[in-house]
């Protein structure tokens, strides 16, 4: 049975973001000396979660997860598919939605800064591109990996990219809250997360990806200690995830075997039906679960007119694993099925132990009809 859910409520939230970015939203328009706009309070979703349940994370029901407890809704970037991916607005909007664990992308500034981007790359996801004083520092990839031409987030101090707005970076998503919300640091997303602990039972929790942490730690910038500084004293679920497993071997030698934390390999597939690019069987030496490409489960997938199955998450629970895999949206469903709720379901069904999604509503309600 599932619990009352107290709600954080949406002028609360709106309230906390007006004071986590008050204080810093103090950077230039692009092209003049005005005072930028403060990020907006207005962030609340016209569908709002009207569940009015517990996350049912501590159900007893039947669930094929490893730990037998329903599934985590892992909300991608924030509610990214409703606002500008990695602001406080994404993620404040993705707790009142029902989200049990918020998830940012962390990169670093020039200052040593975790902040809140998917990319290095700022000009897909900020309005980097208006401001004059900025124009002499697009330039190829400072790293040699890429061949792009762009903005760099570690040519770029905390207070200059307080001066910047968050845009939408998906052609087919609205544009509507473009140029109105601030790049937070991560010491701000864990603030608001805590605040919105605040008011609950059952906490909300962090997911933090190391983006490119090799390409960091080449320039000194290093993630580890900033990481581990940020989350101390957050009380919570934490998954610490990354591409890269060297950082993720680092962090399991610092925190040892017993920690709360648990580190999640994100893999894929590097060419189609190749296969995972790291095995379950070797991540499972040093990672507590997986994060693979949805298709990775759903090549595996058998229904036999019964039950839904995956050998992948079959393997990973033998292992020990648990498997969160990515990405679930809305607005581009798996061409296998007919709709968003059909493709959730089934992956539900088989086992994961939780999904993340640009849509955390979405996923919620049809976990909730599930349980």
């Amino acid at each position: 049975m599932t619990r009352s859910r107290r709600r954080f409520a949406p002028s609360l939230i709106g309230r906390l973001i007006a004071l986590f970015t008050g204080a810093i939203a103090v950077g230039c328009a692009p092209g003049s000396g005005d005072t930028a706009p403060m990020a907006s309070k207005e962030h609340a979703s016209e569908s709002k979660n009207t569940s009015g349940k517990e996350s049912p994370q501590h159900s007893t029901g039947q669930w094929n997860t490893l730990s037998g407890k329903a599934p985590l809704v892992i909300a991608h970037r924030g509610a990214s598919g409703e606002r500008p991916e990695h602001t406080l607005e994404a993620y404040g909007l993705a707790i009142e939605q029902g989200a049990d664990i918020v998830e940012p992308d962390l990169v670093i500034t020039k200052d040593g800064v975790l902040v809140a981007r998917h990319d290095r790359y700022l000009s897909t996801t900020t309005n980097v591109g208006d401001y004059p004083a900025f124009s002499d520092r697009k330039k190829s990839d400072p790293s040699g990996q890429s061949t792009r031409t762009d903005w760099w987030v570690e040519d770029f101090t905390l207070t200059e990219l307080k001066k910047l707005r968050a845009r939408q970076p998906r052609a087919d998503r609205s544009t509507q809250f473009d140029d109105r919300f601030l790049i937070p640091t991560f010491k701000e997303v864990v603030a608001l997360v805590s605040a919105a602990n605040k008011t609950r039972e059952t906490p909300i929790g962090l997911y933090p990806e190391t983006k490119h942490p090799e390409i960091f730690e080449a320039i000194d910038l290093t993630f580890d200690d900033a990481l581990l500084s940020e989350l101390e004293g957050f009380v919570g679920p934490v998954f610490i995830q990354s591409f890269e497993p060297q950082i993720l071997k680092r962090l399991r030698a610092r925190l040892g075997e017993n920690s709360d934390y648990e580190l999640i390999q994100l893999i894929y597939e590097e060419t189609s039906a190749a296969g995972p690019n790291i095995s379950l069987g070797d991540l499972a030496a040093y990672a507590d679960g997986v994060g693979p490409s949805k298709t990775l489960i759903r090549d595996t997938m058998t229904f036999d007119n019964g039950p839904v199955r995956s050998s992948f998450v079959d393997e990973a629970h033998a292992l020990g694993l648990t498997i969160h895999p990515w990405t679930f949206r809305d607005d581009e469903v798996d061409p296998s099925v007919p709709d968003i709720e059909t493709e959730l379901s089934q992956y539900y069904r088989a086992g994961v132990d939780g999904l993340f999604t640009d849509f955390p509503q979405t996923a919620q309600s049809v976990r909730d009809q599930l349980n």
